[in-house]
């Protein structure tokens, strides 16, 4: 394959993308606004047969709120996070679906058209670094599937989430405070407050639940 190929419509896709599904060897990334990527029954149908559900490969789903709006997605997602797919929850809707396997391929969705929706296919190394990058910026901000349906998510703003990341990083509190340009003082009334948002006692507490929580990245 090209490194770039634009395909137009959901048969045409499947057609020359199939084998992809099927050849997995490390990790599966499904980034789509519901469940109902492709529109397009058929399409839809084989597409699923094909993505992996299980094996020692990761498999990552990040959906739009509206993803969990019937009680049969909501049963579905539940069920991929029980086979041990990672599910989360982004805070928006998200705009196209995007679909990365093994960082090697990557297949952005354009908008919806009367002649079918198209579809841009890569192998470029930058191109599909960059998506993947994009990925990972909006998946470090989304909620963990059981943590969402829940509705525990605590409210984190972007200093409290950087301060999470100084918390795993080992540095101790001179230097986590230096590095945000913070001074001591403010920096552990940060983590205080972090702890209380997060009802841990301590901050080893705080990692374990941010994990739970899909907040730990």
């Amino acid at each position: 394959m090209a490194e770039i190929v634009t395909i137009r419509g959901d048969l045409e896709l499947l057609a020359r993308t199939e084998h992809l599904f099927s050849s997995v060897r490390e990790e599966f990334i499904c980034a789509a606004r519901d469940l109902n990527t492709w529109p397009d029954p058929g399409a839809r149908q084989a597409v699923r047969g094909r993505m992996p559900t299980g094996g020692t490969h990761r498999i990552r789903k990040l959906l739009s709120p509206a993803a969990l709006a019937d009680e049969g997605s909501r049963d579905h997602l539940s069920e991929l996070a029980g086979m041990g797919a990672h599910v989360r929850i982004a805070a928006t809707a998200l705009p196209h679906e995007t679909i990365i396997i093994d960082r090697r391929f990557a297949i952005l969705a354009g908008a919806n058209a009367p002649g079918g929706r198209e579809y841009t296919v890569t192998t470029a190394p930058t191109l599909v670094g960059s998506v993947h990058a994009l990925f990972e910026a909006a998946w470090e901000t989304a909620t963990d599937l059981k943590a969402f349906l829940r509705g525990e998510q605590p409210q984190l703003d972007a200093e409290s989430r950087t301060v999470l990341r100084t918390l795993g990083s080992g540095a101790t509190d001179e230097t986590a405070a230096r590095q945000l340009g913070m001074s001591l003082r403010t920096y552990r009334r940060r983590v205080a407050e972090l702890l209380d948002a997060l009802d841990a006692g301590s901050r080893f507490q705080a990692g374990v639940r941010a994990g739970e929580l899909g907040l730990s990245g």
